[in-house]
């Protein structure tokens, strides 16, 4: 009686072990059909020239991001909720970027000497285009089209 019952263990642990391996094989298998992959990220909108005032199309919902006065010539305002960075490289010369910086990843937090400023890896943006001036970057970041309407920066 005891070789048997000891046939029977060792068959149902077998068993439990294929269960197993079959379905974390099957698991593996489908998550792995599951990922895509893009060689390309989808393209920004083309900004606007200057990043000056542009008319809005007919029923164009625009997002207001900032007051004019508020965005320092020289230098700019993080936007974190909206992930925008508004800056004014000149009088009346606004310009947007994504802050997502284009080396890892991270948040830029900060626009100081006329540059946007990633606390992460060191890189720094310039305020006018956006081009990396200084760390690992080596992208500049994407820009984003705005208008200026009244004294109201705006998301186009």
């Amino acid at each position: 009686m005891s070789s048997r019952r000891s046939l029977l263990t060792t068959a149902a642990l077998l068993n439990r072990r294929t269960v197993l391996a079959g379905t974390c094989a099957a698991g593996c298998a489908a998550l792995a059909g599951c990922a895509t992959y893009s060689a390309a990220p989808e393209p920004e909108p083309a900004p606007q020239a200057g990043g000056t005032a542009a008319p809005q199309p007919a029923g164009a919902a625009a997002a207001p991001l900032v007051k004019a006065a508020e965005v320092p010539v020289g230098g700019g305002v993080i936007l974190a909720a909206q992930q925008v960075v508004v800056t004014q490289p000149a009088p009346g010369l606004f310009k947007a970027f994504s802050t997502t910086c284009t080396h890892q990843g991270c948040e830029v937090t900060s626009v100081a000497d006329g540059r946007i400023v990633c606390p992460c890896h060191g890189s720094h943006f310039s305020v006018t285009d956006g081009a990396p001036t200084e760390g690992p970057a080596k992208k500049p970041l994407p820009e984003k089209a705005v208008t200026v309407s009244g004294d109201t920066v705006t998301l186009a």
